[in-house]
């Protein structure tokens, strides 16, 4: 046997053991949630009762014909694709402006600036929700667009700024100086010189991001309160009643759900690993 290329001593079996073990485990339980998702969606509801681990034994569509056949379903998909896309896209855009300012130009009391931000990032949602909900409530932005996409932008922004510093902090001076010399102004040599250089940054910044959007539930049930708002996973939670959970259609309307960030993922996954250690080097601002 072999780890990493030469061969394991007799002495290191026991602990090579238990590490893959321990590795299994936790691969079997991050996967478990998907397979009990994927196969309670193709159940009918009495055989989940009786089944319910098990593989489907007549297995059914009918789960998905009650939960695309809603006449409100595409409006609740329509929705999230509007939120995520928006608010991932503006999300990254500023980050990014504000992270090449971080890496590449002096200004006063930029490191306590930085410092601050990136504690921002420790704050948890649930603690700014009442004082949010006020102040949408006061600029009558409750069961609007703008709501949930400045809510979103604001806790994305601290993180991805901090990626995003590292990461041009990594891009060549020279090139820089170079673009400088040839009469680029800052605006230019971030538009034009630092930002295809950061492709994947920026790919991996949008995914993540949008990854979380698309999923997030309690600011989207908060400020998104009338059925015609509501997005896909807000508006699964109408399978549920006081007394009741259809979880096959539930399950079935995730498993429809999670097919958008799956194809997101194998189209920017070149990009996902190559950004996601991008700039893990260099932490640190001048």
């Amino acid at each position: 046997m072999k780890v990493l290329g030469r061969p394991i001593k007799p002495n290191e079996i026991p602990g090579a053991t238990v590490r893959h073990l321990l590795l299994l485990g936790l691969v079997v339980t991050c996967l478990f949630p998907i397979y009990f998702m994927l196969t309670t969606a193709f159940k009918p509801r009495v055989e989940f009762y009786t089944n319910v681990l098990g593989l489907p034994i007549t297995p059914t569509l009918e789960n998905f014909a009650l939960v695309v056949g809603r006449d409100d379903f595409p409006r609740w998909f329509a929705n999230s694709v509007i939120l995520t896309s928006t608010s991932a896209t503006i999300g990254v855009f500023i980050s990014s402006m504000a992270a090449f300012a971080f890496a590449r130009m002096k200004f006063a009391g930029k490191r306590y600036i930085y410092n601050l931000m990136v504690a921002l990032m420790a704050i948890p949602v649930i603690v700014t929700i009442v004082p949010l909900f006020v102040l949408m409530v006061n600029t009558n932005l409750i069961n609007t667009y703008p709501a949930p996409i400045i809510i979103y932008i604001g806790f994305m922004v601290p993180y991805s700024t901090f990626l995003l510093t590292n990461f041009f902090v990594d891009v060549p001076q020279s090139i820089i100086d170079c673009a400088k010399i040839d009469g680029c102004s800052s605006v230019r040599v971030y538009w034009n010189i630092v930002m295809p250089l950061s492709g994947p940054a920026l790919m991996t910044l949008f995914m993540v991001n949008a990854l979380w959007v698309w999923n997030e539930l309690l600011i989207a049930l908060i400020f998104l309160q009338s059925d015609q708002m509501k997005t896909l996973m807000a508006g699964l939670t109408v399978f549920k009643s006081r007394f009741t959970l259809n979880v096959p259609a539930t399950c079935a309307g995730l498993t429809v759900a999670i097919l958008p960030m799956v194809l997101l993922y194998l189209f920017g996954q070149r990009y996902f690993v190559k950004g996601l250690v991008a700039g893990a080097l260099k932490g640190e601002i001048d």
